[in-house]
């Protein structure tokens, strides 16, 4: 509403001449246009990346950076719609939504269909969830390869089974057994962890710290007998609708200054008490499969 404010006064006060002063430049048509609004589909359940309060405000990281773009950007007003996936994915490519944000990973099915900035908002961090047992031996991804590497079963069409596989053509020399299958469930994969059948769970760690680590968890009953160690952090990146090339330039520019303030910085310590950048790939760039 401020914004709207601030345009309707900027389009009225073209020329204003203050006694025994020089008169003020009339505004430019871009200055006193209208605001475009954009409408923002969001996972109303992904904590704590976004998610609808418990008063039905919308919140979470990426949320929140794109609020602080927002603010940087006096021609647009963003608003917000707390969403399912699928309609997320739909909307946004029929143009319902102008962009979306679900902690989305980049892939090229997707870059034919969607429009990628070229700066990523944040990233998830990956890693393994193993018997606490161990957790002297395993302090990371390697170690475990070689202490055992058995991992249990991933699906071959997520993408976390993509990036297992890319470890083990990076590491040729200690690698994991990386075994493919669709029937299993989480309850499923920390019941064999702990029982030995396989001695890690490829897992996301704001999941293993909401399921597991959280007092009201599903898996809480599991939180003194598993630990968990990061792996890598995958970029996740806002979604725009493929016409909107302007916002997502604009988008780019305002993250850009955003990261050189130190914001983003400050919300992924608000949201996380991390960095999610520390652990991307070093070089990392739009198109590169992880």
């Amino acid at each position: 509403m401020k914004k709207r404010m601030t345009k309707k006064l900027a389009a009225v006060l073209t020329i204003v001449t203050v006694a025994g002063s020089v008169p003020v430049s009339p505004v430019s048509a871009e200055e006193s246009g209208e605001v475009k609004t954009a409408l923002f589909a969001y996972d109303q359940a992904y904590y704590p990346y976004d998610y609808t309060t418990e008063d039905g405000g919308d919140d979470g990281y990426e949320i929140a950076v794109l609020k602080a773009v927002d603010e940087l950007l006096p021609d647009w007003e963003f608003e917000y719609a707390g969403t399912t996936n699928d309609d997320l994915l739909l909307g946004v490519e029929s143009g319902n939504y102008t962009g979306g944000v679900k902690g989305i990973w980049w892939t090229a099915d997707r870059e034919e269909t969607y429009l990628f900035p070229e700066h990523y908002i944040g990233a998830s961090v990956t890693g393994i969830t193993f018997r606490a047992e161990q957790a002297d031996e395993i302090t990371d991804f390697e170690s475990f390869a070689s202490v055992s590497g058995k991992l249990a079963p991933l699906s071959p069409n997520n993408a976390q089974y993509t990036i297992v596989e890319n470890y083990n053509k990076n590491h040729p020399d200690n690698p994991v057994d990386l075994i493919a299958s669709e029937s299993w469930t989480t309850a499923e994969a920390y019941t064999w962890v702990l029982e030995g059948r396989y001695d890690a769970k490829f897992d996301i760690r704001t999941s293993y710290e909401e399921n597991v680590v959280a007092e009201d968890g599903e898996y809480h009953e599991y939180a003194d007998q598993l630990a968990y160690v990061p792996y890598e952090a995958i970029p996740i990146w806002v979604l725009f609708n493929r016409d909107q090339q302007e916002l997502a330039d604009a988008f780019d520019g305002a993250f850009e200054q955003l990261e050189e303030d130190g914001v983003i910085d400050d919300l992924q310590q608000e949201y996380f008490g991390y960095s999610l950048f520390d652990l991307v790939p070093e070089g990392y760039q739009k198109g590169d499969e992880l």
